[in-house]
């Protein structure tokens, strides 16, 4: 007798293929959000890693500008240093200098004129005082010109007031000259030659 099969089979096989195409796109699905949560996983513990970089780098910038900091201070007291040892080392040049300021005042006033005032701005000296006669003045002018230590002597004021006001009928003048130093143009010498 002939085989005859009265099972459903193709409705069978249509239901099977259906379940398999259920479970492929189940597999997919579950694959995709896997492989999802590891893409999400991977993002935030990059995430996290850059986090911790940041927060390193800015901990490290505060460092560095710390240090920063640190310089500016140490160079602005450095400039401050340099600038004191300057000072020094000018009142240490021109101590000596006073010493021949008044040295040269005593040799170069002549008799018949004194000083009752004297004045220093930097190299300018503004002297002050009174003098018998106006020949006197300017052998005192020749003088500071003559002079080593004191240069350039410019009248200011001559004046010859009332007799009576004025003992022995002497002058009121009123000089202004430059210091100078010999020494500097053989220390400037000395320091060129070495």
């Amino acid at each position: 007798m002939a085989h005859i099969n009265l099972l459903p089979w193709r409705e069978n096989l249509r239901k099977q293929r259906k379940r398999e195409f259920y479970l492929q796109l189940l597999g997919a699905v579950i694959v995709a959000l896997l492989a999802l949560v590891l893409w999400h996983i991977q993002v935030v513990d990059q995430i996290e890693y850059q986090k911790s970089r940041n927060t390193f780098l800015k901990a490290e910038i505060a460092k560095v500008d710390k240090k920063i900091r640190e310089i500016r201070d140490l160079e602005k007291r450095r400039a401050e240093l340099v600038a004191r040892m300057n000072v020094i080392q000018q009142l240490q040049v021109s101590r000596p200098q006073v010493v021949h300021l008044f040295d040269e005042l005593v040799k170069t006033i002549p008799e018949g004129a004194y000083l009752d005032q004297l004045t220093q701005k930097g190299d300018a000296v503004t002297l002050e005082g009174w003098a018998q006669s106006n020949a006197r003045v300017s052998a005192y002018m020749r003088a500071i010109d003559k002079s080593q230590w004191i240069k350039d002597a410019d009248l200011k004021i001559i004046q010859s007031d009332d007799r009576k006001k004025t003992a022995a009928g002497m002058s009121r003048f009123k000089l202004v000259a430059r210091q100078a130093n010999p020494n500097v143009n053989e220390e400037q010498k000395g320091q060129e030659g070495s």
